[in-house]
């Protein structure tokens, strides 16, 4: 499996690197040519965007996702794939799905730690201030939504890359379903 992570800056590209390599994944830098492409996340909206559009990666992902190539989105990485996000004043996002990232209003802000996400029935670790609000959501920790799915994307608000063992699993799924798709 052809993974290409975009590099654009964000704080936990190592990590993610890591746990995909863990998951057997081979790490390429060609985000149109990759089985997958994987937008990580950790940082405000507004700075990740600009290095999104520095690098081509805003076209690159709008370009897979049309074409019906596979896209993972983490933490920020699921916000900025929204049509929207509240952070930073406003920042306009990719686009890949319908909704919007909006400023958690209710429990503890930043929600950091580790949260029970439904149906999924596992643990995983959170960090972020900001959770989507979109008809594309699939699973919820805490009243928050955890996962979203689309056509050609799928997005955790969850930290799959620091939940353990967990996370790992929740790697591997992605990448067999992944592979289900690619052509033989």
């Amino acid at each position: 499996m052809r993974v290409a992570i975009c590099e654009y800056g964000a704080g936990n590209v190592r990590s993610v690197a890591l746990a995909l390599q863990r998951a057997g994944a081979e790490l390429v830098d060609d985000v149109d040519g990759a089985d997958l492409a994987v937008l990580p996340g950790v940082g405000s909206a507004r700075t990740a965007m600009a290095g999104l559009q520095s690098r081509g990666f805003d076209v690159a992902l709008q370009a897979r996702v049309a074409a019906g190539k596979p896209v993972l989105g983490i933490c920020l990485g699921l916000q900025l794939a929204l049509e929207a996000s509240d952070e930073d004043g406003g920042v306009e996002g990719l686009g890949l799905l319908p909704g919007r990232a909006e400023r958690i209003r209710d429990g503890r802000v930043p929600r950091m730690g580790w949260a029970v996400v439904e149906p999924l029935g596992e643990a995983f670790y959170f960090a972020h201030s900001y959770a989507a609000v979109t008809p594309c959501a699939t699973a919820w920790a805490e009243g928050a939504v955890a996962e979203v799915r689309a056509p050609a994307f799928v997005g955790c608000q969850f930290h799959p890359e620091k939940s353990g063992a967990a996370g790992a699993r929740y790697l591997d799924r992605v990448l067999a379903e992944v592979a289900c798709l690619s052509p033989a």
